[in-house]
């Protein structure tokens, strides 16, 4: 996995680069991992697997943010969570995506309307946040992948 540096701590979200200058290969499971029945041990086939290459498309525009709160529960984005977040791509309607707004990285889903950029929460306790001309804002990246621990 990529190795990460922490670049812009904030109230609701730490900022981290990512270094993936080398691969990383790990063992991994192709052929499926049960949720069900147990699959006969004869089947088991390890391969390899570089987790760079799966969740990082655009090196030089992957970041890595760590989730702070609950605002985000209820779209599968937890406290403590890892996301993988793409600069290069274009902001749009319904995705999640990392915004910097008046000085603070928040994490929310987008909803565009005409000229009106809406900063939803999932999680009902949020209000949704109009952003106005007098907000310092950018949506700063998109959110393409979490990752868990368990």
């Amino acid at each position: 996995m990529a190795k990460m540096r922490k670049i812009k701590p904030t109230q609701n979200l730490d900022i981290y680069t990512a270094e993936v200058s080398e691969d990383t290969t790990i063992p991994f499971i192709d052929s499926g991992i049960s949720a069900g029945f147990p699959s006969p041990a004869e089947d088991f086939e390890e391969q390899g697997i570089d987790l760079n290459k799966e969740l990082i498309r655009h090196k030089e525009a992957t970041f890595f943010g760590r989730v702070k709160g609950d605002s985000m529960i209820d779209a599968g984005l937890n406290d403590g969570d890892l996301l993988v977040i793409d600069k290069s791509l274009e902001p749009a309607n319904g995705k999640i995506a990392v915004c910097f707004i008046d000085g603070e990285f928040t994490v929310k889903r987008i909803k565009i309307e005409k000229d009106i950029v809406w900063l939803i929460a999932e999680n009902k306790n949020y209000a949704p946040i109009k952003v106005t001309s007098e907000n310092d804002f950018i949506i700063w990246g998109i959110v393409t992948a979490v990752i868990k621990k368990v």
